[in-house]
């Protein structure tokens, strides 16, 4: 047996007991009442017998005419019988009221099942004896001396009515419905006391009436069925008030994107809503049937298991509004005979129409969420050897150096075959293609589990080794990897003997992954020229990084005496050669080395700790720059170039806004060019970050999009304004349809997006033309100026393109002429004459 059954039996079972309880109690009642009713009857007049016959006839009739509501499989009526027996208790005996009572709800319930009946007249004999004691102890005596004599004990005796039908009701209903009796009291509590008090005044007044002329009796029934229709009236409209707010609720909360949770919120919400006793949702996509009530699913399994619920079933097909699509069906199900109402009905049609959405969408998103998977697993896959490529090496790698506690020593081993290329040529690629797969299998064979194996491409693969208890474990770690490597190789009968280096570095102090992956690379090309096996980074040996250190000892000074200049780049409108603003580039004028390049001291810069001095240094020229334009008319904003290490410091916000306040800037006139980086799309400290710049007005433009692989996942996370497309895609567009291709599908997303596009490294009319026509705006490059001073920038502004100032390109149209757009540039891009694009470079 289910647990639902047993808690279904044991439910039966208290229901049961409090009914036979109840009519324990009104038997004993009327057998106490029965003798005393019999003497009255001896002495009782023609009149005081007609009285008693409308008496009966009035319970028997507010009894009959209620208003129904329907909980589950089972149909609760709200009566005016209390009404009838205090007016009945307020002229007659009370134990010939009690019978009275007894008879007339025994007549109108003679239809209802035996122990609904045997209730419904024991519950009104008890309400009936008790408002007739408490009548009995005011001293009631009719008629009354005057009207508070009449509303005191009235009043009291009603009260008493009201309570004990409350009493002995909501338990039964409560239990009937599986709700708690606290919850099923408040139910309806207001229309409940609006209708005592309703049916007091009726009683009240009626008993007035009688008292100013007795022979009114006969009018009580008429007066009771009219304030009745009333009331139910009343009722009607507060419940499907109710069921309609109880629809909403239900549709809302089926507004997500989770099956599970789509169905388990139907079955539950749809048991509530429609007060049904299971409910059972058929999905013909996957052959899934769940079933269950307000407490939660109770089945969840295929198509065809029956369901062990007897009595009515309700359908409703899971269908669209349009009926052309049908994903299932939702069944209703009670315990007993049940027919749903009009406007239930059409409730049915609605829920089942909005489950029909939910349950498509929720499906539409899971095979979305598993082809996402399948793709991303094939982007973080070798698709040979199914090893991680070069992408899910750099973001673990990058994830573990960013987090690092007590993990132990990061470190990576590049590995690469010597010679490979002769297996290509003598065997061929697929002979090659097999070898590769072989390494792979050996080299995973080797790692330890906690271990990364990747391969970067080619022959090349890495080990991402992590937890080393101390660097020098990496190289016996390293030794185990390449052993594996020794035994030849079978391929088709042969025996292939493969020979590898590798290069071991420890995670550095500064620069990331990247950093680690260049120091690898170092060593296994130290290996390969000392003809050895095996080397480890040494930085005594890497000129590069000796040439870093030789900037990085100057540093300090150039911050000092203020060696950073600034020069700039101006961006303009394509289509009419206006400046709509600059690009700031950092240089280092070295008093010995000459102008410096940013790509030759910034790493220097970072691992210095001075980079929030020369940040603010390069941002205070950028904006003295722009005030100084400004003054002179010519309203340009500027575009600074972000380290994503300032993007790590969570006071570099406050700095800049600083910055903007003390040069009188509005925030809107500083772009800050991001570069696609794995720290971006990572950290959450960034988000915040770039969150409380935009909010304050900073324009954020993404620089050289399309060149790393996180292009599209960076749009996702960073709320940039503007993108702006490689010089290497704008060089080769006329040759590349690759770069032409990139390139369109660059303005087509900045467009879907409302997010401004420029083009670098615009160096001739006829990719001025050509990117104008795919509807690129605006675009920089030698074609209108190359990096230069403030002042002369300035200057050139003044001095305009054939006359006109802030040009520094002639427009490709005279004004007012008729252009023909061709296809492309119909389709994908529009010109803005009309604003100033706000461009960050």
């Amino acid at each position: 047996m289910t647990l639902p059954q047993r808690r279904e039996i044991e439910t039966d079972q208290r229901l049961r007991l409090l009914v036979g309880l109840v009519v324990v109690v009104a038997i004993l009642i009327t057998a106490t009442s029965l003798p005393v009713a019999a003497r009255s009857a001896v002495t009782a007049t023609p009149t005081d017998i007609a009285v008693l016959v409308v008496l009966t006839v009035a319970i028997a009739l507010g009894t009959l005419v209620k208003a129904r509501v329907r909980i589950r499989s089972t149909t609760h009526s709200i009566s005016w019988t209390e009404a009838a027996i205090i007016i009945g208790l307020a002229i007659a005996p009370a134990q010939s009221v009690v019978l009275c009572t007894a008879v007339g709800i025994t007549f109108a319930s003679l239809r209802l099942p035996p122990i609904k009946m045997a209730f419904s007249v024991g519950k009104n004999v008890i309400v009936a004896w008790g408002a007739g004691i408490t009548l009995a102890m005011t001293t009631w005596t009719w008629p009354p001396e005057n009207t508070v004599a009449l509303i005191v004990p009235v009043a009291a005796s009603y009260l008493v009515a009201a309570l004990l039908d409350d009493l002995l009701a909501i338990p039964v209903i409560a239990l009937a419905s599986g709700t708690k009796i606290a919850k099923q009291f408040r139910t309806n509590l207001d229309l409940r006391l609006a209708g005592f008090a309703v049916r007091f005044v009726v009683a009240v007044c009626t008993l007035l009436i009688l008292d100013a002329n007795f022979k009114l009796l006969l009018a009580i029934p008429p007066l009771v069925l009219s304030l009745h229709l009333g009331y139910s009236t009343r009722i009607r409209s507060r419940t499907e008030q109710q069921a309609w707010q109880r629809l909403a609720r239900t549709t809302d909360a089926l507004n997500v994107v989770d099956l599970d949770t789509v169905l388990t919120t139907a079955v539950t919400q749809a048991a509530e809503l429609f007060s049904a006793d299971e409910v059972e949702i058929e999905l013909r996509l996957g052959g899934r049937t769940v079933r269950g009530g307000t407490g939660g699913i109770t089945f969840d399994g295929p198509i065809g298991t029956p369901a062990e619920v007897d009595g009515t079933i309700v359908p409703a097909p899971l269908e669209g509004h349009d009926r052309t699509v049908d994903v299932g069906i939702l069944r209703l199900r009670f315990r007993g005979p049940v027919q749903l109402s009009e406007r239930e009905q059409y409730t049915l049609r609605t829920f089942a129409s909005a489950l029909c959405t939910a349950v498509r969408n929720a499906q539409a998103y899971a095979e979305l969420a598993r082809v996402a998977d399948e793709h991303a697993y094939a982007a973080a896959h070798d698709a040979l050897t199914g090893l991680a490529n070069r992408r899910h090496l750099l973001d673990e790698g990058t994830e573990q150096l960013s987090t690092r506690h007590a993990d132990g020593v990061t470190a990576l081993v590049l590995i690469d075959l010597n010679h490979f290329k002769e297996v290509n040529d003598t065997l061929g690629h697929a002979a090659g293609d097999q070898v590769l797969v072989q390494v792979a299998d050996r080299l995973r064979g080797a790692a330890q589990a906690s271990d990364l194996v990747a391969r970067l491409g080619g022959d090349e693969f890495a080990v991402l080794l992590r937890g080393l208890p101390a660097p020098a474990v990496a190289a016996h770690r390293a030794e185990t990897l390449l052993a594996a490597l020794h035994e030849p190789f079978e391929l088709d009968g042969m025996r292939i003997s493969v020979e590898a280096s590798g290069g071991i570095s420890v995670a550095p102090s500064s620069g990331g992954m990247a950093e680690l992956l260049r120091r690898a690379d170092v060593a296994m090309y130290q290996a390969k020229r000392a003809g050895q096996r095996i080397a480890t980074y040494a930085p005594t040996r890497d000129t590069a990084d000796l040439g870093r250190l030789t900037l990085g000892g100057d540093l300090p000074r150039a911050v000092a005496d203020h060696e950073f200049v600034v020069n700039f780049q101006p961006i303009v409108d394509l289509g009419t050669g206006e400046v709509t603003s600059a690009e700031a580039l950092a240089r280092w004028h070295h008093p010995t080395h000459g102008m410096i390049d940013p790509l030759r001291f910034l790493e220097a810069v970072e691992r210095s700790g001075l980079l929030p001095a020369f940040a603010e240094a390069i941002l205070d020229q950028a904006l003295i720059a722009a005030a100084n334009w400004r003054d002179a008319g010519f309203d340009v904003p500027v575009a600074v170039n972000v380290s994503p290490r300032s993007l790590l410091d969570a006071r570099f916000p406050g700095s800049v806004l600083a910055r903007l306040r003390a040069h009188d800037l509005p925030p809107d006139r500083l772009v800050l060019e991001l570069t696609e980086t794995l720290t971006l799309s990572q950290l959450d400290v960034v988000d915040r970050v770039l969150s409380r710049l935009r909010d304050e007005g900073v324009r954020l433009a993404l620089d050289d999009f399309g060149t790393g692989y996180s292009s599209l996942s960076l749009l996702s996370r960073i709320p940039v304004h503007e993108l702006k497309i490689d010089r290497s895609f704008v060089t080769t567009m006329e040759s590349s349809a690759e770069a032409a291709a990139v390139i369109r599908s660059t303005l087509d997303l900045g467009r879907s997006l409302n997010l401004d596009v420029v083009a670098e490294g615009v160096e001739s009319e006829p990719q001025r033309r050509a990117l104008w026509e795919l509807g690129c705006v605006a675009g920089q490059g030698h074609l209108f100026a190359r990096p230069m001073p403030a002042g002369t920038l300035l200057a050139a502004m003044q001095r305009g393109s054939g006359g006109r100032p802030g040009t520094l390109a002639a427009p490709l149209h005279d004004a007012g002429a008729v252009i023909r757009l061709s296809q492309n540039r119909r389709q994908t891009g529009r010109s803005r004459p009309d604003r100033l694009p706000h461009l960050p470079a």
